[in-house]
C-alpha cells in the first residue's frame, strides 16, 4: 500500500470507536474519500459528530463491543476489510483511575480481540493502525519523548495504552501483521463532549459566563494537536505502511509545541476575546503524568508528514464548533 497512489474509493475500511471524538472525524474523512465504511457501534450518542454532520447514514454498522471477539471478527469478515483503524478505547484518565477493571477490558482485551481477529482475516487486512497516546510512555525526565523511550505507564489508563502498543508490536513481529502505531498528545477539537477535559471544558464555561475549572494546579506541560491534524496522521499511516520503516513501528504525532494547561486557557481566552473570568484552579487531579512532549522527527522523516493547524487556527475552529453545537442544543 502507498501514499503516493492510493485510492480510498476502492477500500473497505473498518474504524473502532467512529461514534466517540476522533473516531468521528475520522469516519466522516473517509466517507468524504469514498471508502466503504464499516463502524464498531457500542452504544450511539445523537450529539456524537458522526452523527451531527450526517456522515452516519453513509456507515455501516456492526452493533458490538471491542470485549466481544465476535462481533469483531463478523465485522471484518462479512464486510470484507482491508483497512482497520482501531480508534475504540476507554480514554477518561479519570474514568480510569476511579475504576480500572472496564478501561483494562476495553483497551487491553479490546486490542488483542481486534488484532487476533485481523490475524484470522490476514488475506484480507491489509492494514491496521493503533490510536495510542503520549500517555503509553509513562514519566519520564528527559524529553521529548521519543519512539525509542521505554513504555513505563504506571497509572491505569497509561498502563492501559502501553500494553496495547506491546500488543500491536506483537502482532507485527510474530504474525507479520501489517499494522503501525499512533502516539498523539492531548487532542482537541469539536466534537469532544468530554467536558472535564480544559479545551471544551473552557470553552463551554465562557460562553455560560462562568469561571473555568482547573482540575491541575495549571502548570502540566502537554502537546496539543487539532483533531483534523490527528486524522491525516492516521490515514497517511494506513495509505504508507508498504513503504520502508512504517509497518510494525510507533510515530508520534505532535505540534513540537509544549505548553502548560495554564497557556492552553490563556489562548481560549485570546481567541473568544474573553478576559473578565478568572480560571478557578482546583489542584485536584490525581493520577496524572505533570509534564508529557513528543517529537514528531520520525513521523517528518519516514512519513514526510507535517501538521497543518497551529494552535491559534486549531482553537478558532474549535470555538466556532462549540459556539454552534451549544446555540443548537439551548434552542
Amino acid at each position: 500500500m502507498s501514499g503516493d497512489s492510493f485510492d480510498w474509493s476502492a477500500k473497505r475500511v473498518f474504524v473502532t470507536g467512529a461514534t466517540g471524538f476522533v473516531g468521528s472525524w475520522l469516519a466522516k474523512a473517509l466517507v468524504e474519500r469514498g471508502a466503504h465504511v464499516v463502524v464498531l457501534v457500542r452504544d450511539l450518542d445523537h450529539q456524537s459528530e458522526l452523527v451531527r454532520s450526517g456522515a452516519y447514514r453513509r456507515v455501516g454498522v456492526v452493533q458490538g463491543a471491542l470485549e466481544d471477539y465476535a462481533s469483531l471478527e463478523r465485522a471484518i469478515n462479512e464486510n470484507e476489510c482491508d483497512v482497520v483503524f482501531h480508534i475504540g478505547a476507554q480514554a477518561i484518565v479519570g474514568a480510569a483511575l476511579r475504576n480500572p477493571l472496564p478501561t483494562f477490558e476495553s483497551n487491553v482485551r479490546g486490542t488483542w480481540n481486534l488484532l487476533e481477529a485481523c490475524r484470522v482475516h490476514a488475506s484480507l487486512v491489509k492494514a491496521v493502525v493503533v490510536a495510542s497516546s503520549d500517555k503509553a510512555y509513562g514519566d519520564h525526565d528527559d524529553l521529548p519523548y521519543t519512539e525509542d523511550h521505554e513504555l513505563v505507564g504506571r497509572h491505569p489508563y497509561d498502563v492501559s495504552k502501553s500494553c496495547t502498543d506491546l500488543i500491536a508490536t506483537a502482532y507485527h513481529h510474530s504474525y507479520g501483521m501489517p499494522v503501525a502505531i499512533a502516539r498523539c498528545g492531548n487532542i482537541y477539537g469539536g466534537g469532544d463532549l468530554n467536558w472535564s477535559r480544559i479545551v471544551p471544558g473552557t470553552i463551554r464555561s465562557l460562553l455560560r459566563r462562568e469561571r473555568p475549572l482547573l482540575r491541575s494546579d495549571g502548570t502540566m506541560i502537554r502537546d496539543y494537536f487539532y483533531v483534523e491534524d490527528a486524522v491525516a496522521a492516521y490515514l497517511a499511516l494506513a495509505e504508507q505502511m508498504g513503504s520502508p520503516g512504517v509497518a510494525g513501528q510507533a510515530f508520534n504525532f505532535s505540534t513540537e509545541q509544549a505548553l502548560t494547561v495554564n497557556q492552553i486557557v490563556a489562548t481560549i481566552f485570546d481567541v473568544m476575546k474573553i478576559h473578565d473570568l478568572p480560571p478557578k484552579v482546583l489542584g485536584t487531579a490525581q493520577g496524572e503524568i505533570k509534564n508529557q512532549e513528543l517529537s514528531a522527527a520520525r513521523a517528518r522523516r519516514v512519513l514526510r508528514w507535517t501538521p497543518k493547524f497551529d494552535l491559534a487556527a486549531g482553537m478558532a475552529l474549535t470555538v466556532d464548533w462549540y459556539r454552534e453545537f451549544l446555540a443548537e442544543a439551548a434552542r
